[in-house]
């Protein structure tokens, strides 16, 4: 859909980008009084992608918020983005979406049609997922801003959470990285169309059937790769769990067409932020490129899950994660011209002398 003013014209960052940084969020909930509850299983203090509450042995509460300015200046296709980006902390937990409320901030003379697609794009993604969206909040502000704020169910027993991650596990990627970089080169036209359809694709894309497939294994951690960039989320996984990850950077899967574009210096803020908070704990080994580190860091929007199984299931849930048509940025892996797949990208041990190493 055309519209008379671009959408990421009206925002300051875009997507994931927008995030404010892990280390300034742990500042800011520093000291908090909170209530003790034994239902709760997963809060804030976790630096987990939601939380979780038992109701009874059966079921467990997932709930998430998020949200963010324009990445795109389709309305209706930023409303998926964004619908798409917040279901995926319901999904990185191993729980099903059922309840969604609509989070919009508008500018006061953006055009209603405008701001109907972008909803209808949110309803879009939510009706995909079987769950309900079932009201919301809207204001008026300066830049436009859409999201969700969603609730879940699963199995208390079957609660995925980021800081589980064991010696001995393999860690696999969903989705190619290189978003970021990829708008940020987008806003001076350097972007081929085809490239743009075919993140575009990824970014609208549901982490659904990568949870369908992946709790059939027994996984023990889960994240997404969102706005901290693979190393900040892995960064989180390596502190949590108490073990050190090893990264190999030459089978982690990104848009090939970043890499050039890292090289350029076409790499969004957000990149930087997700350096100065996890670098103290990353070392690098080997030559590893400068653009290839400022890829890691890209924070994604929509990102893909990365997984942590046992080495000995690892290859069965990857060959099923990779027949699944709608993993690899939409497309069928048969058609998708070589681009990359879900990947075997590193594996954990005990903890060493740095809780993350990226290596080639």
């Amino acid at each position: 859909m055309e519209t008379a003013v671009k959408l990421t014209k009206l925002a300051k960052c875009a997507g994931c980008g927008a995030k404010v940084g892990a280390g300034t969020l742990v500042k800011m909930l520093e000291g908090f009084q909170t209530h003790y509850d034994p239902r709760l299983i997963v809060g804030y203090d976790k630096s987990d992608d939601a939380s979780v509450y038992v109701l009874d042995k059966d079921t467990a509460l997932v709930q998430t918020t998020d949200f963010f300015p324009p990445i795109v200046d389709d309305p209706f296709l930023y409303g998926q983005i964004a619908a798409a980006n917040a279901l995926s902390d319901i999904y990185s937990m191993g729980g099903e979406p059922k309840l969604a409320l609509n989070i919009l901030c508008i500018p006061e003379d953006m055009e209603q049609t405008a701001v109907q697609e972008i909803l209808r794009g949110g309803y879009s993604k939510v009706y995909e997922t079987g769950a309900i969206i079932t009201g919301g909040h809207t204001i008026h502000g300066a830049e436009p801003i859409y999201g969700l704020a969603v609730s879940g169910f699963v199995p208390p027993d079957r609660v995925l959470t980021n800081s589980n991650a064991r010696p001995g596990d393999v860690l696999i990627l969903t989705k190619p990285l290189g978003i970021g970089i990829l708008t940020t080169a987008a806003k001076a036209e350097l972007v081929e169309t085809s490239v743009l359809e075919r993140i575009y694709r990824q970014m609208t894309t549901l982490n659904k059937a990568a949870r369908d497939i992946m709790v059939r294994f027994s996984v023990h951690s889960c994240t997404d790769i969102t706005g901290f960039g693979l190393l900040g989320h892995s960064f989180e996984m390596a502190q949590g769990s108490g073990c050190s990850i090893h990264l190999q950077a030459d089978r982690i899967p990104f848009h090939p067409e970043c890499y050039e574009l890292a090289e350029m210096g076409f790499i969004p803020a957000g990149a930087y932020r997700n350096r100065e908070y996890a670098a103290s704990g990353v070392k690098v080994l080997g030559d590893v490129s400068r653009a290839m580190l400022d890829i890691c860091y890209d924070p994604q929007t929509s990102g893909g899950l990365l997984i942590a199984l046992p080495k000995e299931e690892a290859d069965a849930c990857l060959a099923e994660l990779n027949a699944q048509s709608t993993l690899t940025c939409g497309l069928p892996v048969a058609a998708a011209d070589g681009l990359p797949a879900a990947a075997i990208i590193g594996y954990v041990t005990e903890p060493q002398e740095a809780a993350l190493f990226l290596q080639k």
